[in-house]
């Protein structure tokens, strides 16, 4: 009985490693006090080093799906490093933290952060190759612009170097349904998170929380998966749903009651103003800031997603130098998730194929 007991009250210890920032001074001048960035890693430190950033909500297991013996991300070939975003809920964070009201995060911030953890803890000073989904896709373009020498590769999946206008709209769309559930109101694209100045610091009912996180997750579900997605009906023979509101129960709402709702709402923001222009030199000219990219890119847009499209990537390619980007587009009806967690193994079997073709393929550094 009491070993019983006290293996009940045994605390579980994260799978993950974490790295002290301390006082970590923000592009807009705010300080993240007393922070850290949270990652994971496999392989080797002595092979070939392979930055794999997390997406908007995910955690560092979330990501660990593209890893294996069998896959392009092969621990006996590569050091790989999955890091957390700021907001995550592993690297700082509302719901892990005490600060608060929390600070705007620049995708700019998270990948300064990760240069720092790359270069001053684990003695990386070169990549073989940086990938990532959505918004781990988002800061593949980031450390392209804003550290060009640093990596051969890059490979940005459903991903895009810009929050478009279009992107924004349906981020207010999830940003307010979430607020709403807490009685707030949104202010507005990439300019925070609530409307009035004072009211930044909130609490939320257990009641508060549910509301917000189920209107939020059904707002998602419009946007996550294509039209083709749901007209074939593959909520159903993927995902097992008896119909469409069992999907949007045990699928969305499954989901986003996982999450922290001050969490998401920092991520969101980073999101919104993500515009990898908007740093120095570039003083946001975002075609000069594609055009410094140096490492070879290989963007891969999926043909149904409703927030990165392949016409925006299209735009980001050409404005990179001759010889540096290429364009590859997903043919799946899976819209944005065509590049997420895996739901069908051909969509997984395309991506890691090309990942593959980059890394044998491209010449590495020889600095």
């Amino acid at each position: 009985m009491l070993a019983a007991k006290l293996q009940s009250l045994t605390i579980e210890q994260p799978d993950y490693e974490t790295y002290e920032l301390g006082d970590f001074r923000l592009q807009s001048g705010a300080i993240l006090p007393g922070s850290w960035i949270a990652y994971k890693t496999f392989g080797s430190p002595s092979s070939p080093a392979i930055l794999y950033p997390s997406w908007f909500s995910g955690l560092i297991s979330d990501n660990e799906w593209l890893i294996g013996e069998d896959k392009a991300l092969n621990p006996k070939d590569y050091y790989i490093i999955i890091t957390a975003m700021f907001g995550n809920g592993q690297s700082t964070s509302p719901s892990n933290s005490d600060i608060s009201p929390f600070p705007d995060i620049a995708v700019y911030d998270n990948v300064r952060a990760q240069h720092q953890l790359l270069t001053q803890k684990l003695g990386v000073s070169h990549l073989r190759c940086i990938t990532g989904w959505s918004m781990g896709g988002g800061q593949t373009f980031q450390w392209a612009a804003q550290y060009p020498d640093f990596m051969d590769i890059c490979v940005p999946f459903c991903g895009s170097a810009r929050t478009s206008v279009h992107n924004q709209v349906f981020l207010e769309g999830v940003k307010a349904a979430l607020l709403a559930g807490n009685g707030g109101l949104s202010a507005g694209s990439k300019f925070g998170r609530v409307e009035e100045k004072g009211t930044e610091k909130r609490t939320w009912t257990a009641e508060e929380r549910v509301v917000g996180l189920k209107a939020f997750a059904r707002v998602y579900a419009g946007w996550g998966f294509s039209q083709a997605f749901y007209r074939e009906k593959l909520h159903e023979t993927a995902y097992g749903a008896k119909d469409l509101e069992d999907f949007m129960v045990t699928f969305w709402e499954g989901w986003a009651l996982k999450k922290d709702p001050e969490n998401l709402l920092v991520m969101l923001q980073t999101w919104q103003a993500a515009d990898v222009s908007l740093q120095e030199p570039y003083n946001g000219d975002f075609e000069k800031a594609l055009g410094s990219i140096k490492a070879k890119t290989l963007v891969l847009p999926a043909k149904t997603d409703l927030y990165f499209p392949p016409e925006d990537s299209e735009y980001e390619v050409q404005n990179m130098a001759p010889g540096v980007g290429e364009l590859d587009v997903y043919p799946s009806i899976w819209g944005h998730w065509a590049g997420g967690p895996p739901g069908n193994m051909e969509d997984v079997k395309w991506l890691d194929e090309r990942l593959k073709r980059m890394l044998n393929s491209t010449p590495k550094h020889n600095a």
